[in-house]
């Protein structure tokens, strides 16, 4: 049983060691804006809707080279406009952490490297109508689109304005595939919808082309996480209470231990990383 088709992304927590910097990034930069702020944590997003929560812990250690955990944090931006102000922002204050960017055929996208090695993907999905579906696999592919030519063509006044956006999707690193999706698909909940062999797997609800994402490009063989620097918890919106007692049920049916208190449903995947959800 799939989850609802009306599930999404709620928010990623991040545990960051400067605060400070990191908040400058996410917010001069990408061009989020507070929501709240707490001592030591602010939660951040984009016209109300929360993307990322950044939450202090100094004492904790980077995540070692080939660990699993976050591959990037994707923020959907609603209008091409929106995602073309950040990227001028980015080129303006952060040259330095852009790595690249491609033409998904389902999106456009430009990536980038946070100051503490965070993965932050920035796009804009083409219309749905435009996606292709085949054998139920939705066809990706990653063609070169130039940054440069997408802020010339894109850009205008609401590009100065708040952008409108969300949480698009988080790609996770982990040790294998198999294992991943015998949770993510048959465990949790959601439908496959491209399997690059035994290197990645994408997963969504509804028919979008991923909320989640899991590959093994950095991290094949990769043990659960100890308590690290960086991703925290994956939060994920669903649209009924019902369907969070379904979803502890599929979960305690296939053996896993979640903690239920009748509003929140949390579990670990395989790696440790902690899947929470909530009525959104």
């Amino acid at each position: 049983m799939s989850l609802a088709a009306d599930t999404r992304m709620g928010r990623l927590e991040l545990r960051v060691r400067d605060m400070g910097t990191l908040f400058d990034y996410y917010t001069k930069g990408i061009g989020l804006t507070p929501i709240s702020e707490d001592k030591g944590a602010a939660t951040l997003g984009l016209h109300g809707t929360p993307v990322v929560r950044l939450t202090e812990a100094k004492d904790l250690r980077p995540a070692p080279r080939g660990s699993a955990g976050l591959f990037h944090t994707a923020v959907l931006y609603q209008e091409q406009a929106g995602l073309a102000g950040a990227i001028e922002r980015m080129a303006r204050h952060f040259p330095h952490t852009y790595t690249g960017a491609g033409d998904h055929l389902v999106s456009q996208a430009f990536y980038f490297t946070d100051p503490e090695g965070n993965g932050v993907e920035l796009y804009h999905d083409r219309p749905r109508e435009q996606w292709n579906w085949v054998n139920g696999q939705v066809q990706m592919d990653t063609l070169y689109v130039d940054p440069n030519e997408y802020m010339v063509t894109h850009l205008s006044d609401a590009s100065h304005q708040e952008a409108k956006g969300e949480l698009g999707h988080v790609h996770l690193q982990v040790g294998d595939i198999p294992t991943a999706r015998k949770f993510y698909v048959d465990d949790l909940g959601f439908d496959q919808t491209f399997l690059m062999g035994g290197q990645a797997l994408f997963v969504s609800a509804g028919g979008y082309h991923h909320h989640m994402a899991m590959n093994v490009w950095n991290s094949r063989g990769a043990n659960p996480r100890s308590s690290t620097l960086g991703m925290g918890v994956v939060d994920i919106l669903v649209p009924t209470k019902e369907e969070l007692d379904t979803t502890a049920a599929r979960l305690r049916g296939a053996g896993h231990q979640p903690t239920f208190d009748g509003q929140t449903l949390s579990v670990m995947d395989p790696w440790n990383n902690e899947i929470r959800l909530s009525v959104g």
